[in-house]
């Protein structure tokens, strides 16, 4: 009696051990096909990507303005990344004496990567200085990742850093990255006029100031030592004054003067309306789409 009442517990036990297996059989078959509709997804999107965007490692640094930090470049980041056009991005800081710590990595065959650069002394005041430290940060990523070329947006001051930089420290470092694509926000190369003091200035057909300040006289150099393969997108916000509410439309355009006649190309973008205000542009949907083709789009 005590055999079967044994016999019968074996049996429901192994009833139950092959129900075990059956379930964490099927669990693992539903887990493996899920894994191919994943994996065949990411291959398809993957896919998309490739026939839309070029697929280069060239590195597209984003360059905030004075008083601000990388927040400010996180609005046209996320475009980026919901349309596909980059897998990877990092953040580059930037300390108050000019030491960069990068922040993430790249994967090995990362494709239109991105540095989000950021300037913990967002209130230098002097250009020399932030283009001393777009120096660095360039030199950085050479160290770990051996980039060829970059790509660069900025907005207000960031721009005079990254013309302080191709002014002073391009032409004697060859070693670093060479300049590809140049995006320029809301620049005031000509001045400001609330705080430069020059009133009723204007610009002719090149883009020539007809007052200069000293900003802009140093950066005359630009004329004769730009190179000549960047291709340059100027873009300003005109709100219904000839300016940007900030800085006036004469200041972004005088950019030609220094270097139109040297870049590979030179094209302005006017973007009009409430959302054309200084601090709106790097926020505005118009500013990624267009940032998108030109920086990207096959």
């Amino acid at each position: 009696m005590k055999s079967y009442k044994n016999d019968k517990a074996i049996k429901r036990l192994t009833n139950v051990i092959k129900k075990h297996i059956k379930f964490s059989l099927m669990l693992l078959i539903i887990m493996l096909v899920l894994v191919a509709i994943i994996g065949m997804y990411v291959h398809n999107s993957q896919e998309k990507v490739a026939s839309k965007y070029q697929q280069t490692n060239i590195p597209t640094l984003f360059l905030h303005g004075f008083g601000s930090s990388y927040h400010a470049e996180q609005h046209m980041v996320r475009a980026a990344k919901s349309a596909h056009a980059t897998n990877g991005v990092i953040r580059a800081e930037v300390s108050k004496t000019g030491k960069v710590t990068l922040v993430g990595h790249f994967r090995k065959k990362v494709i239109n990567p991105i540095v989000m650069v950021n300037y913990q002394n967002n209130h230098e005041k002097s250009y020399r200085t932030d283009g001393k430290w777009l120096r660095n940060v360039l030199n950085k990523i050479q160290q770990t990742y051996h980039f060829k070329k970059f790509n660069i947006v900025s907005h207000s001051v960031g721009n005079e850093a990254v013309m302080y930089y191709m002014a002073d420290f391009a032409p004697k470092h060859k070693g670093l990255p060479q300049l590809n694509k140049e995006v320029n926000i809301a620049g005031h190369f000509a001045g400001i006029r609330k705080y430069d003091g020059i009133k009723h200035n204007s610009i002719n057909a090149q883009g020539k100031p007809k007052r200069m300040i000293a900003t802009y006289r140093s950066l005359l150099k630009l004329r004769k030592t730009y190179p000549k393969n960047v291709s340059v997108l100027n873009i300003y916000g005109n709100i219904g004054d000839h300016s940007d509410g900030r800085v006036q439309n004469y200041s972004s355009k005088s950019l030609k003067y220094l270097v139109g006649s040297r870049a590979k190309s030179y094209q302005e973008l006017a973007i009009k309306g409430s959302q054309a205000q200084h601090s709106k542009l790097h926020s505005n949907p118009k500013v990624d789409q267009t940032l998108l083709k030109f920086l990207w789009e096959k």
